[in-house]
């Protein structure tokens, strides 16, 4: 089962958060953590509240909690986000199929 990465019901600021999250890039893999396929859920709230929920290409990662942060602080900077909550989840398990066309082609996997 895929999972959905974006809930389309607030689609301008999910534009926005696309575009700040396109700018976090994974230490490891030059390529954003969005295109990465990293990002596995974001949904607007009431009150300003953003929730993501993101993977790492592998648990034992030694910059997850960097990595974490500098998602919290993209999207912090986007009009209209007062908190965010992003939550490290690894259910389903990342892989490559999760990666956009672009990132499959920039690290030349296609």
């Amino acid at each position: 089962m895929e999972t959905e990465t974006v809930e389309k019901n607030y689609s301008p600021l999910a534009d926005r958060v696309v575009a700040a999250l396109r700018t976090v890039y994974d230490p490891e893999i030059p390529v954003n953590v969005y295109d990465l396929g990293l990002i596995y859920r974001i949904a607007g709230r009431d009150q300003g509240l953003l929730e993501i929920d993101m993977t790492l290409t592998a648990p034992g990662c030694p910059v997850a909690s960097e990595m974490v942060n500098q998602v919290e602080n993209a999207a912090a900077g986007i009009e209209g986000v007062r908190h965010v909550k992003v939550t490290l989840v690894f259910d389903p398990p990342w892989d490559t199929s999760k990666m956009s066309e672009e990132a499959k082609l920039e690290l030349n996997l296609l």
